[in-house]
Order: C-alpha cells, then sequence, then structure tokens
C-alpha cells in the first residue's frame, strides 16, 4: 500500500518562519532544499513559493567553514554576518575594492548596504557587488583609505 503524505497548511508568514529556522540550521544549499525540508515537514510549496520565501527573507548565498555554499540570512551585525569573507580591502582616492570568495561579494555587500543605512557605516554612497569584488564608493573625492578603515574595523581582521 502507497503511503499518502499529509499536507499541513500554514500562513505565509509560518512558512517564511520555518524557511528562516532551516536556512539559519545551514541546511539549505538551494531552493530544492527547502522544497525538500518544507515537504518533510508537511508542507507543499513549489520550486517558486520557495525562491519567493528565500528573496522576502534577504537570503543569499554564502560560504560555510567547510567552503561549501549554503543559503544564510543578513544579520544586524555587519561582523557577525561576513566574518571571514573579506579576503583583502584596497583602496584608491574615493574607493574601497574588496576581495570575497566567490560567490560572497553580494552578501557583502548587503551587509555593508545594511550597515550604512544603520548610520554603522558612515562616509559611504553606495556599492556595487560581483562575484568576488565589492565596490564602495566614498562620499569625499580622497575619502577611500578613511572609508576602507572604517570598513575593516566594522567587519573585523581581514583574512
Amino acid at each position: 500500500m502507497a503511503k499518502t503524505s499529509k499536507t499541513v497548511p500554514v500562513s505565509s508568514q509560518a512558512r517564511k518562519k520555518i524557511v528562516a529556522q532551516l536556512v539559519n540550521s545551514g541546511k539549505i544549499h538551494s531552493q530544492a532544499d527547502v522544497v525538500k525540508e518544507l515537504k518533510s515537514k508537511g508542507l507543499k510549496v513549489t520550486q517558486a513559493t520557495a525562491s519567493r520565501d528565500l528573496q522576502e527573507l534577504g537570503a543569499m548565498r554564502g560560504k560555510g567553514s567547510n567552503g561549501e555554499s549554503h543559503y544564510v540570512l543578513p544579520t544586524n551585525s555587519p561582523a557577525s554576518a561576513s566574518q571571514g569573507l573579506l579576503l583583502s580591502i584596497m583602496t584608491s582616492g574615493n574607493t574601497v575594492v574588496i576581495k570575497t570568495p566567490p560567490a560572497a561579494a553580494q552578501f557583502v555587500a548587503s551587509s555593508l548596504d545594511s550597515a550604512m543605512s544603520s548610520q554603522q557605516l558612515s562616509g559611504a554612497i553606495g556599492t556595487i557587488a560581483g562575484d568576488d569584488t565589492v565596490l564602495v564608493i566614498a562620499s569625499t573625492p580622497s575619502g577611500g583609505s578613511a572609508l576602507g578603515k572604517k570598513i575593516s574595523t566594522l567587519f573585523g581582521k581581514v583574512k
């Protein structure tokens, strides 16, 4: 006899809370993992729903201590959110160039943007992120050096 799986109806807010817990547990490496983990809890979702939930939670791809890529959620502390992801900081004029591991630049840029919004990081007007490089623009023509030092202090020691 085939086993039927029972689905449990939950609100989108409750589902996102579960997704956040799964992401924080380090179990989520892909959107398919979200679908699979929710299914194991009796929640049936599509890949599109999993993608939307991750996006609305602000989840971004990050690297674990083992180098494996997985989803992470931003935190209020840029230092804790991006710890170990700053490989180098170089400055020139009004720019700061931060090198990160592959696929980590978007997460670091988001952490920097959050720090700017919360006034933890002053002197920057914006970020641009690629795959492994973040460009931060200082608010003054020669502010790159001071901004680089602030970022280094805020985010901790560069690897």
